[in-house]
């Protein structure tokens, strides 16, 4: 007799070998000479994602990179959470537009921040140069929050929460080490969240893994999430700080939205072999 566990074990298992097969068989792109080549994007390991000194490298050359898709693939689900009126709080900004696009469509209350001197710079100059002065990008570690506590109506993130795991290991076992940062993250989150805000995780991590963290006794959250993307599923969470459920069997809720379809190159995309990559990591350990 299967258990649930098993049923879901047996799933992710299958998944990622069929990914697998999946990425093996993307076309290689041409090059101006028509000689075969892969792109290569991303560092060596997943490792140097934890590497403070690889995001300043990296954003020294890199001016724009978005994770998880861009802004016009969830924004019909970013409106149904935030409004003109909204205090906005972005963890890990980095060199991605997402702040750009909000404010362009009203949503001017906005502080970004980001462990890296260099995205910090770099994404000052960029808004100041296109008039946005309104927007607070700050240096700041989104694993010990400066902020007082209640500060914001919504704090966002995008793929930020998923660099925390790349060194846990077993996804259903996480090293320690991996749930401490993580656990970190959501008690700041959680604290410098107004009464009823929202935090709204934009991730790769399935709500099989994100459970257990977000469902911690010490939030007051509750637990929803929808799916977006064209052939493979990013996870679009919303946690809404004071409405948990007392019931015991309280569980993530999942949101049915019309889907969008707007076709993008993804499969060689860094995202892509990102998740890969953490998927050979807890292999091999």
């Amino acid at each position: 007799m299967h258990t649930s566990m098993d049923h879901l074990t047996s799933n992710a298992i299958e998944w990622k070998d069929l990914f697998r097969v999946f990425i093996s068989l993307v076309p290689t792109k041409m090059d101006e000479t028509s000689e075969i080549k892969r792109t290569t994007v991303g560092p060596p390991s997943v490792l140097a994602y934890l590497d403070p000194n690889y995001w300043n490298d990296r954003f020294t050359s890199e001016d724009h990179y978005e994770w998880l898709k861009d802004y016009s693939h969830f924004r019909h689900l970013i409106h149904q959470h935030i409004t003109p009126i909204s205090s906005v709080l972005e963890l890990g900004c980095g060199n991605s537009q997402l702040c750009d696009e909000l404010y362009k469509e009203g949503i001017t209350k906005l502080t970004c921040i980001d462990l890296s001197s260099v995205a910090v710079q770099k994404m000052q100059t960029r808004l100041l140069f296109k008039g946005y002065k309104d927007i607070k990008v700050l240096e700041g570690d989104m694993l010990d929050l400066s902020f007082a506590d209640e500060s914001f109506d919504v704090v966002i993130e995008k793929g930020t929460m998923d660099v925390l795991f790349v060194d846990s290991g077993d996804p259903w076992n996480p090293r320690p080490e991996a749930v401490n940062r993580a656990m970190a993250m959501l008690q700041g989150v959680h604290r410098v969240l107004k009464p009823h805000g929202i935090f709204i995780s934009i991730a790769f991590g399935q709500p099989h893994f994100r459970r257990p963290l977000f469902s911690a006794p010490e939030f007051t959250w509750s637990v929803e999430y929808a799916t977006f993307g064209d052939g493979f599923h990013y996870f679009f969470y919303i946690l809404r700080k004071g409405q948990k459920s007392s019931s015991v069997d309280a569980d993530v809720k999942k949101v049915e939205t019309p889907s969008l379809c707007l076709y993008q190159d993804e499969l060689d995309d860094e995202d892509y072999l990102f998740r890969t990559n953490i998927d050979e990591i807890g292999d091999d350990r």
